[in-house]
C-alpha cells in the first residue's frame, strides 16, 4: 500500500483528493493547522474505509513542514505522493501594493516550503524509481489579473519550479505536475466567501472538488502533461 501526504488539507479539495487516492489503495496523511478539522476528516475517511491520520502543522513554515514530514514517515513509512494545495493567503494585492513585507508570507507558503518538501522526499522517490509531486494552485500562477498580483508572483515562481522539475525528472519514474484552478472550489472557504471574489459584478465560477481530484489522479496516472488548467474565470 502506498501513502499520499496532502499538505494544506481542507474539507473541500484536500478531502476529495484523499478520497480519490484512498479508493486507489493509498493511505492518507492530512496536514493542516486545525486539529479539530483534521480529526473530522480522518473520521469521514474511516467511514469510507480509508486509512488516514492527521498531522498538525503550519506549512507556511518550512521547518514545521519538514518536521511533520518526519512524523508522517514514522507513522506510514515513505511518502509515495506529495500533494500541496494550501488555502490561498493574501490573494488580493495589486502591483502597486506589492512589497517585501506582503510577499514574504506568500513566498514561504507557496515557494519556500514546497521546495523544502521536494528536497526532503524526492531523493527517496528517485531511489525507489516511483513517486509523484502534485501541486494544485490558483490560476493567477499563469494569468495576471492586477488584483491578484501578490499571489500571482508567488505562484508563478512555484509553477516554473514544477515545470523545471518535470523536465529534469524525465523517465526517472517520478512525476511532477501542477493543476491551475481559476474558479472557486465548491465547499471551500473561498466559496463560502464568494462575494469578495466577484469582479465587475461578475461572480467567479464554481468547480467541483471531486472533479479536481479526478484531474489530479488522471495527471498522476497518465503522466502525459506537466500542467492542467481549469480557468473559466481567467483569460489569456
Amino acid at each position: 500500500m502506498q501513502t499520499i501526504a496532502i499538505y494544506g488539507a481542507g474539507p473541500a479539495l484536500g478531502l476529495a483528493v484523499a478520497r480519490r487516492f484512498g479508493r486507489e489503495d493509498h493511505r492518507v496523511a492530512l496536514v493542516a493547522r486545525n486539529r479539530e478539522r483534521l480529526d473530522g476528516m480522518v473520521r469521514e475517511l474511516a467511514e469510507d474505509g480509508i486509512e488516514a491520520a492527521g498531522f498538525q502543522a503550519d506549512i507556511a513554515d518550512p521547518a514545521a513542514a519538514l518536521r511533520v514530514t518526519d512524523e508522517i514517515e514514522a507513522r506510514f513509512g515513505a511518502i509515495d505522493v506529495l500533494e500541496h494545495s494550501p488555502t490561498p493567503a493574501q490573494v488580493f494585492m495589486t502591483p502597486f501594493e506589492v512589497d517585501d513585507a506582503g510577499l514574504a508570507p506568500l513566498l514561504d507558503l507557496y515557494l519556500h516550503a514546497p521546495i523544502a518538501l521536494v528536497r526532503r522526499v524526492l531523493p527517496g522517490m528517485r531511489e525507489r524509481g516511483r513517486g509523484g509531486l502534485l501541486f494544485a494552485m490558483g490560476a493567477s500562477a499563469k494569468f495576471a489579473p492586477p488584483r491578484l498580483a501578490g499571489s500571482g508572483i508567488a505562484l508563478s515562481a512555484v509553477r516554473s519550479y514544477v515545470h523545471a522539475l518535470g523536465a529534469a525528472l524525465g523517465d526517472s519514474g517520478v512525476y511532477a505536475g501542477t493543476l491551475l484552478i481559476g474558479a472557486l472550489i465548491e465547499g471551500s472557504a473561498a466559496h463560502r466567501e464568494a462575494a469578495q471574489w466577484a469582479h465587475d459584478d461578475q461572480p467567479m465560477p464554481v468547480v467541483s472538488c471531486d472533479g479536481l481530484a479526478d484531474r489530479l489522479w488522471d495527471m498522476y496516472t497518465k503522466r502525459d502533461r506537466v500542467e492542467d488548467v481549469v480557468a473559466p474565470g481567467f483569460t489569456e
